[in-house]
C-alpha cells in the first residue's frame, strides 16, 4: 500500500502538490498538529493582513498562540491553485453571513513562504500578462470570491496582482 501511495504522489503536478499542503495545513490547524504546521510553513513566512484587527486569527495560529485562546476554526469552502506555475494557492470559507475570508498561499519547493490574509472582502485575482512589445492591456480574471451571502449586502473588494 505504501508504495501505491508513492507512486500517486509521483504523477502529481506542482500545482496539485501545493494545493495538498495547503489542504493538509488547514486539517493540521484543525487538530492542533503543530509539527505538521512547521514542516509545511517556513519559519520567516511573510504574513499580510487586510480587515479588522481582531480577525487576525491565522496569525494567532501561526504564531503559536495558546490554541484555547484562538477560538476560530479556518474550514475551508474551496482549496484551489489559481495561476498554473506561479506556486499560488487560494483558499476561503465564511462564518456565517457576517465572517467570510479568502488567503492567498504562495509556496517554494512545497514551503509556504508567503500568507495574505483578507477578511469581509471580496477578492478578484487578475493576469496581467507581459506581451512581446510591453504590458498587455488585455486582462483576465482568474479567480473571483464567491461569498454565498451577498443576496442581503455587498462586500468592499480588492484587486489583487499575482
Amino acid at each position: 500500500m505504501e508504495a501505491h501511495n508513492v507512486e500517486i504522489s509521483t504523477r502529481l503536478t506542482p500545482e496539485m502538490k501545493n494545493q495538498r499542503t495547503i489542504e493538509l495545513l488547514y486539517k493540521a490547524l484543525q487538530q492542533g498538529d503543530t509539527s505538521t504546521v512547521t514542516k509545511v510553513v517556513a519559519s520567516d513566512v511573510e504574513w499580510w493582513f487586510h480587515g479588522p484587527h481582531h480577525c487576525q486569527h491565522m496569525m494567532r495560529l501561526l504564531t503559536g498562540e495558546r490554541r484555547s485562546q484562538v477560538s476560530f476554526r479556518f474550514e475551508p469552502s474551496s482549496v484551489q491553485v489559481v495561476v498554473p506555475g506561479h506556486d499560488c494557492v487560494i483558499a476561503e470559507g465564511w462564518e456565517g453571513s457576517q465572517v467570510y475570508w479568502v488567503h492567498v498561499w504562495k509556496l517554494k519547493d512545497g514551503v509556504v513562504t508567503e500568507l495574505r490574509e483578507y477578511f469581509n472582502t471580496w477578492l478578484t485575482v487578475t493576469d496581467y500578462s507581459l506581451g512581446a512589445i510591453g504590458w498587455d492591456m488585455g486582462r483576465c480574471t482568474v479567480w473571483e470570491s464567491v461569498p454565498r451571502d451577498l443576496a442581503r449586502g455587498s462586500l468592499p473588494s480588492l484587486l489583487l496582482a499575482i
